[in-house]
């Protein structure tokens, strides 16, 4: 690859000092659902073997061989249930809700409350090209971590809490084994993680990002899994891992833009001359995209507009420090980024001669569409962001009530209605349970503004009294009113420590 071929395929390849970042959005994110991120996390957590490749074929064939079996009023030898209670198991009790424009087609898509439904269900696509939604949050526990030990720990911990043991409730524990037997490969067992991509420990110091919020979180959810059913708990596991996931990309799409500004400053002899003043233009000082009742979606574009401006500026000018003999550094950390400034601003004159500027122009101008999210990797960070935070809309309005863990709700009726921040009734339920973590007795809602901050979710306390939020509150009784007023209202945890017997 040239900086030439560059311009020609600016998105077909990247740099591998871009590619290898810690900071790269890898993997790139495209439609998703929150369903769809958990089956993926479960096959990457512990079904070795289960790909996203391999889920749309292995769900036709768990079809077909059900049907063998109804054929023939047989069923297999471990199995509990016959061939048609199982189909209507699958295809009813446990089926999760088709898109409207999926309500003519027929493919397994069930809940993944046990890992082994994630063998056979969850893909992000019917086809064999889905992208793997479960690296993305892998990354995020590994960017968020201080150390790949922490890291390795939390994952385990995650694992474990995501397996299916004799203190789950007995409809999980019965439908693990069922499906088991009717679909026993691959096996639920802990796959070791080859991630290796940490936040330098000198930029992590002092900074607050969704990925470090997400892991503090992910740890407060494992422990109330006892406090609840398993369909309770993952239905929290699911609200969290969207909002950390979309407000992760978001994130990113930022670090990326203030990256970009870093590097165009260089290439006109200025930009930071060392690593502390790299941190402090790298990084975001408040992070916030979401605005509690406000629309979501043009914020999101504008960041991911500016994340793909600044991911062809970047690539461009490694590539042209390639042409001019210079070698780049890693764009990992402030470090990385303050050593590239100085390399472009030692070999300007080096830089200039390979045409970069041109070559820079050029391509803006020819992905026009693509840097407007109209079509390619905007367009498919656009999907994800809709579909991760957004209610899901089934295409049975009988459904429509399915999912509870959303952070955007439309803000009418019509297909065009826009999409505004508003938190559904789990998602609510465990945020304040996040918030709340560690801590003895109530709290002022002021902890859970601060806490949604932490996501770059703003909303302020004093107007939750009045607005929906508060009411959400108040019907699942997750305050309580301060009598002399001056407290406000005082949150209360949702799910107080289960009293373990005795031996």
């Amino acid at each position: 690859m040239t900086l030439a071929r560059f311009r020609e395929e600016p998105w077909r390849t990247s740099h591998g000092a871009y590619q290898e970042s810690a900071l790269a959005m890898s993997p790139a994110p495209e439609y998703a659902s929150s369903e769809v991120i958990l089956s993926s996390l479960y096959r990457h957590a512990g079904l070795e073997g289960a790909t996203e490749r391999t889920v749309p074929q292995r769900g036709r064939d768990l079809d077909k061989e059900v049907q063998w079996y109804r054929d023939r009023a047989r069923k297999p030898d471990a199995a509990a249930l016959d061939a048609d209670t199982f189909h209507t198991l699958l295809h009813s009790v446990l089926e999760s809700p088709k898109l409207p424009n999926q309500a003519s087609k027929r493919f397994v898509q069930v809940t993944p409350l046990v890992p082994q439904a994630a063998v056979f269900s969850g893909s992000a696509r019917l086809s064999s090209n889905s992208w793997p939604a479960g690296a993305l949050v892998r990354r995020m526990v590994w960017l968020g971590s201080p150390d790949n030990a922490a890291a390795a720990t939390i994952w385990q911990s995650l694992f474990e809490a995501l397996s299916v043991t004799d203190d789950d409730d007995i409809f999980a524990r019965f439908l693990q084994a069922e499906i088991k037997a009717w679909c026993p490969q691959p096996a639920w067992a802990a796959i070791n993680s080859a991630e290796q991509a940490t936040l330098d420990p000198v930029d992590q110091e002092g900074l607050d990002y969704p990925a470090r919020r997400f892991v503090r979180d992910l740890a407060s959810i494992i422990d109330a899994k006892d406090s609840m059913t398993r369909r309770q708990w993952t239905s929290l596991l699911e609200a969290i891992v969207r909002l950390a996931a979309v407000a992760h990309v978001t994130w990113l799409c930022d670090v990326h833009a203030k990256s970009w500004e870093c590097i165009k400053a260089a290439l006109d002899g200025n930009g930071p001359g060392d690593a502390a003043a790299a941190r402090a233009s790298m990084y975001p000082k408040a992070f916030q995209f979401l605005s509690y009742g406000d629309r979501a979606l043009p914020g999101i574009k504008d960041r991911a507009s500016a994340f793909l401006q600044a991911r062809l500026g970047l690539n461009a000018v490694l590539w042209a420090l390639d042409a001019a003999g210079v070698e780049a550094a890693s764009l990992s950390s402030a470090a990385g980024l303050a050593d590239v400034c100085d390399r472009l601003r030692s070999n300007a004159a080096k830089v200039e001669a390979t045409g970069l500027r041109d070559v820079l122009a050029d391509v803006s101008e020819r992905e026009t569409r693509t840097l407007l999210c109209k079509k390619g990797i905007g367009s498919n960070i656009m999907e994800f962001a809709r579909h991760v935070l957004g209610q899901r809309q089934a295409a049975n309005p009988l459904l429509r009530g399915y999912d509870q863990g959303f952070s955007l709700r439309k803000r009418g009726t019509s297909n065009s209605s826009p999409w505004v921040v508003g938190l559904g009734p789990v998602s609510v339920l465990a945020l304040v349970h996040c918030s709340l973590a560690g801590t003895t007795g109530p709290r002022s809602v002021r902890r859970l503004s601060q806490h949604l901050a932490g996501y770059g979710a703003i909303v302020d306390y004093r107007d939750i009294a009045t607005n929906d939020l508060g009411y959400q509150l108040r019907m699942l009784g997750l305050v309580l009113d301060s009598p002399d007023a001056e407290s406000g209202m005082l949150l209360v945890p949702p799910f107080p420590k289960r009293q373990r017997e005795p031996a």
